[in-house]
């Protein structure tokens, strides 16, 4: 039998490589069409490592509290598992550079943006897309949160901007 590891190896360190190793990421400022809202048009990084986050969602809160039918407390409890894994990869959700949300109710739109400003308080949001859905994989959830983040980037905008300006 013949065995694919090495094979498998050098892929992964040729990847590992290739994407540089550098902390924050730039978020493009909002436009008058945008201003207030809870996203960036844009988030520009250099370099970092780069977490693809599956998409997150939950009937029951951290305490194990069924929140079925709950859409504000999904979405916070969604937001701290993000955050816990995130930790795993050692980074947190301010290195979130882009977000999709999925919402089986474009009603809770407003209260989903609410709880978003409340995660970044420092208003660099992720570029983001919230996309209606007719249901998702369990009854009772409401939402669900898929995300990318970039950890160690070298882009910031005091300090070594990345966007031309």
């Amino acid at each position: 039998m013949k065995n694919h590891f090495p094979r498998w190896l050098a892929a992964w360190a040729l990847t590992a490589m290739l994407i540089p190793h550098v902390g924050a990421a730039e978020h493009m400022e909002q436009g008058e069409r945008i201003k207030g809202r809870s996203y960036s048009p844009a988030v520009v990084t250099e370099g970092g490592r780069i977490v693809w986050l599956a998409g997150e969602t939950t009937t029951t809160d951290l305490n194990g509290k069924d929140i079925k039918g709950d859409f504000e407390a999904q979405t916070r409890t969604i937001f701290a598992l993000l955050e816990q894994t995130l930790k795993r990869a050692g980074g947190s959700l301010k290195d979130i550079v882009s977000m999709t949300a999925y919402l089986t109710d474009a009603r809770n739109g407003g209260t989903f943006a609410k709880v978003r400003t409340e995660m970044f308080p420092d208003r660099n949001f992720p570029a983001s897309a919230q996309i209606t859905v007719s249901n998702l994989a369990v009854p009772g959830m409401l939402v669900e949160i898929q995300a990318i983040a970039v950890i160690g980037d070298k882009c910031a905008k005091d300090k070594n901007p990345c966007i031309p300006r």
